[in-house]
């Protein structure tokens, strides 16, 4: 044992240091997300793209550093228990005025994990609960850049109040013709408000900061009157011509959910105080997680701490049983789900079919290509969790059994406690081959034209799906498919996409086998229809609307495109929504 005051001591020097870090931490998520406004401002879409792959990096790279330091400066391995429960109260006094106290607490978890033992994993040692309040932190009359911005129009003045909002911003690039923008955000604001009696309280409520996303920047914001609130973005974008446009404008929950969607990669915006910022947002989405939040603005640590608290409790307060998850089984991951709980759980499995030429590390290699990549709306973002703790009474004897079978090297027991080492976690969809099965005539048609918008989407995000068998997407409950299926994907332009050859012979062209060469990144598209369209009304659909999909010169030309530097146009919200002043960029493909 320390002495007392040895142990104070110790404890203050390893709080700070591990504050130090995080602090190290966020300074550099802040400024790699303020400087995607020059970014966007020249045009730079493959450095607004590494910055995006590289700051999701930066995470994991300052709990090393922190984890090292802590290791050769105070052999923190080796200290007793009371020296790292003071470590915590240190710390906690620590963040007292700090502006981002709920991501600091995640980085001490982060931090102390990686030293201490899983028995050490609760709140006397690390935050299993929050300690500091996130709630009106940002009251400080020092601060000159609150959260939001409120402005008071009459509906006289809404063009000059809207011409305010957006020139605050202070774009070094010329709109093209912002007033007659303008004239549409507000000819749409008083279309969605009808007749309305001006209440005392009228006024709009703009967030500080935008929001940079592929190749676009988001104002957001809300109209409140009275007890009507009213959340809004409007899509800021480069015309054609070089100037700036406002694109549309996109209004109410369901349109803010779908930008904010999970299936989306994650926002660049720069931010003194995140919760406030996640405080605003979920005014306007109530029933988006607070974890999915933390994740679209960009502290997906946070939000994947956030998840995993949600679980618990959820844990706590249900009782039924996790099991295989409903569908096909995967070849390389083993997927159950527990069904009062809106998410599947992700295993890989330790052995494959033949036919399945990968590995454990090649198939995580894939996940994290997806973390890194631009989604596009159309690949369900993953959290990746180690040695994750289950109550062995909540599992069905079968999905034991199945763990048991595929998966034994990641299990471990600890009395009635197992644990798995590795897991994916995904939000749960409907399987688009049992919502096909069991869909209306105006739903199959509906499906089937979404499934080859995503997929046409995915090409425009440079990533050709591999196994692109209904099974492996999933229907959204706002009827949107995403793919969830990704130890197949490669990047579209490392594909080589070819047509069939003709057969030189009759012995050739009866053969049930494939008799022509086949390199490991060939692709023949038109081989795609006896796997994909052996439903008349599917196939009737498809046809119709992604004919091109079979057609290889489809997907050659638009990898040719990629490698000449084109960065295609893929937006959160429908054609229909755009104003009639913004042309369709030539480079744009069908918006998700």
């Amino acid at each position: 044992m320390f002495p007392q005051h040895l142990t104070d001591a110790r404890g203050f020097d390893i709080a700070l240091a591990m504050l130090e870090g995080f602090n190290r931490h966020y300074r550099l998520f802040r400024e790699t997300s303020a400087a995607a406004k020059q970014r966007f401002e020249r045009a730079d879409w493959h450095g607004q793209q590494r910055a995006q792959r590289e700051r999701i990096e930066f995470y994991d790279k300052r709990v090393e550093e922190a984890a090292e330091r802590l290791q050769s400066e105070f052999e923190a391995a080796t200290l007793p228990m009371d020296v790292w429960h003071q470590v915590k109260l240190h710390y906690i006094g620590l963040l007292t005025n700090h502006h981002q106290p709920e991501c600091a607490e995640t980085f001490f978890n982060s931090v102390t994990t990686k030293i201490l033992h899983r028995s050490y994993f609760r709140n006397d040692f690390i935050f299993v609960r929050p300690a500091i309040s996130t709630e009106y932190i940002e009251i400080d009359e020092s601060d000159s850049s609150p959260t939001y911005r409120a402005y008071y129009p009459t509906p006289r003045t809404l063009h000059a109040t809207f011409t305010s909002i957006v020139e605050h911003f202070g774009l070094e690039v010329p709109f093209l013709d912002l007033a007659g923008d303008i004239e549409h955000v507000v000819a749409a604001v008083r279309a969605e408000l009808g007749e309305f009696t001006l209440r005392a309280n009228f006024q709009i409520q703009v967030l500080s900061s935008l929001f940079f996303r592929n190749k676009g920047a988001y104002l957001v914001g809300k109209i409140i009157n009275g007890y009507r609130e009213i959340p809004f973005s409007l899509p800021i974008l480069h015309g054609a011509d070089g100037g700036l446009i406002i694109d549309a404008v996109l209004f109410g929950e369901d349109e803010m959910v779908l930008l904010f969607s999970f299936a989306r990669a994650y926002f660049m915006v720069d931010m003194e105080m995140p919760s406030a910022y996640v405080q605003f947002l979920r005014s306007m989405m109530p029933r988006k997680p607070r974890s999915e939040l933390y994740s679209a603005i960009g502290l997906q640590k946070q939000g994947k701490n956030l998840f995993y608290r949600d679980y618990l409790a959820h844990l706590h307060h249900s009782s039924d049983r996790f099991r295989i998850a409903p569908g096909i089984k995967g070849m390389v991951m083993l997927v159950f789900d527990l069904p009062s709980f809106p998410y599947v759980f992700k295993v890989i499995k330790d052995f494959y079919p033949p036919q399945k030429d990968t590995t454990r590390e090649l198939i995580k290699s894939k996940y994290l290509l997806v973390k890194q990549h631009d989604r596009v709306g159309r690949m369900a973002d993953t959290l990746e969790y180690s040695k994750v703790a289950f109550s062995l009474s909540r599992f069905e004897p079968e999905l034991i059994a199945e763990l048991e079978e595929f998966c034994p090297s990641l299990l471990e027991r600890e009395g009635d406690t197992l644990i798995i080492r590795h897991v994916y976690i995904e939000r749960r969809m409907i399987p688009l081959n049992i919502f096909l099965h069991d869909a209306t005539k105006d739903q199959i048609a509906h499906a089937v034209v979404e499934y080859g918008n995503a997929i046409k989407d995915l090409v425009a995000a440079n990533i050709f799906p591999g196994d692109m068998l209904w099974k492996n997407f999933g229907v959204t409950r706002h009827g949107k498919v995403v793919f969830y299926d990704y130890d197949e994907i490669e990047y579209l332009t490392d594909c080589n996409f070819r047509k069939v050859p003709a057969p030189r012979n009759e012995e050739e062209e009866m053969s049930a086998d494939v008799w022509y060469h086949v390199a490991p990144k060939d692709v023949f598209p038109e081989t795609f229809e006896p796997f994909l369209l052996g439903n008349p009304s599917v196939r009737e659909v498809f046809m119709k609307h992604h004919a091109d999909l079979l057609d290889a010169a489809f997907w050659q030309g638009h990898k040719e495109r990629i490698l000449a530097g084109h960065v295609l146009d893929v937006f959160p919200y429908d054609p229909h929504k755009r104003f009639p002043r913004a042309p369709v960029p030539s480079t744009a493909l069908a918006p998700a």
